[in-house]
């Protein structure tokens, strides 16, 4: 059998995969509907499918069943008010980015904006401008004529993209960043709150001297940058994905392994608990068990950072979950000692540098991290 052959029943497999997984699930969509759901599942691009090899097959077909659970949680069946309401509370809930807004409004002249808002702006600028988003429009108005549904599949491709790991940090973080520059250079104008905010300029003038430089452009090679990245680390994510698995399976237990492929698939806590059927104070245990064996135990393999920012307790970009208020009473109750140490760490200095400045040996630095990480998960659960 040719690799041909192998990869257009690969692709067929797929297709009727989808369509009989959408045929149970929801029975009373309309044909036409399923049918749409199936062409954006599978994307603009379906030949390209045909020439990937067997690892990017087996990453495709997570990605795909992550952005149907993102689409059937949030928006199918949603009112188009309802729907982008969930897509709001979705994107406010990263702590990164509500940080950042917070921060941003704190020492602006508006300092009666809430964060929905500013989310509100940056998205409508991003429909406006980003390449990539205009092309899934596009994309989306070929695969169905009905606007609800249309919504609903926008919805899930604006946050499927938002959520995109970048450099360790949601690719919301970046296009919030363009946001500022385009608001804050190009210069914006307050206008009845039914009305968005207007931009005054698409360039910014760089130093004296310098021509100015259009901003859609450098977000062109900002989105070619972004899709290339994601691909690589979607082969990263996977290799530790199943090298975490494998882990916890062997130490912690079985469900934990379930556990943490559904809260990977986008799953709140309550979800999970009703697909695992199990109470969620349950689940809320043991995601800080995983926590603390992805950080604390899994560091020893040297990929903690990646597994830490899935779980969204990273200590240098969520400050390890807490809150502003939480992390300044955790940075007080810690010894000097451990101050040194979470500092090195959020600068990312590798631990043997840290134990040779410390004048500790490696396995003390580790030892005095996980007291750190556990002090700070008491400190979540306490609040």
């Amino acid at each position: 059998m040719t690799q041909d052959t192998v990869a257009t029943e690969w692709v067929e497999g797929l297709v009727d995969h989808w369509r009989s997984h959408l045929e149970a699930e929801h029975p009373t969509l309309r044909l036409a509907k399923r049918q749409s759901i199936v062409q954006w599942l599978l994307g603009d691009d379906v030949d390209r499918l045909l020439e990937l090899d067997a690892t990017y097959r087996r990453i495709t077909a997570q990605s795909m069943e992550y952005r149907y659970r993102i689409l059937c949680q949030r928006y199918l069946n949603k009112s188009p008010g309802k729907a982008y309401q969930n897509l709001i509370q979705r994107l406010g809930s990263l702590m990164v980015v509500r940080n950042k807004i917070r921060t941003w409004v704190a020492l602006s002249r508006d300092r009666h904006r809430a964060v929905a808002d500013v989310l509100q702006e940056v998205i409508q600028e991003m429909l406006n401008s980003d390449r990539y988003l205009q092309t899934s429009i596009a994309f989306i108005a070929q695969c169905t004529p009905e606007p609800t549904l249309r919504n609903a599949l926008l919805l899930a491709s604006i946050e499927e993209y938002c959520m995109r790991p970048i450099r360790n940090q949601p690719l919301l973080v970046y296009r919030f960043v363009n946001y500022l520059r385009r608001s804050q250079r190009g210069g914006m104008t307050q206008v009845p709150q039914a009305e968005r905010i207007k931009m005054i300029s698409d360039e910014i003038s760089l130093d004296e001297g310098e021509s100015s430089v259009s901003l859609f452009d450098t977000e062109a090679v900002s989105d070619y940058q972004a899709a290339q990245e994601w691909e690589e680390q979607q082969v990263t994510r996977q290799a530790v994905q199943q090298e975490f698995e494998d882990y916890l399976r062997e130490h912690v237990e079985p469900l934990a392994v379930d556990w943490l492929r559904l809260y990977l698939q986008g799953n709140s806590q309550d979800a999970i608990a009703q697909d695992l059927q199990l109470p969620v104070k349950q689940i809320y245990r043991l995601r800080e068990k995983v926590s603390y064996h992805a950080v604390k135990i899994f560091a020893l393999k040297g990929r903690p950072e990646l597994v830490a920012n899935w779980l969204q307790v990273s200590i240098h970009d969520h400050n390890l979950g807490l809150t502003s208020s939480q992390w300044q009473r955790f940075w007080d109750e810690l010894t000097p000692q451990q101050q040194q140490l979470v500092a090195k760490l959020k600068m990312s200095e590798p631990i043997e540098k840290i134990a040779n400045d410390l004048n500790l040996k490696k396995s003390q630095v580790m030892s005095e991290w996980g007291k750190v990480y556990q002090k700070a998960q008491e400190q979540r659960i306490a609040d």
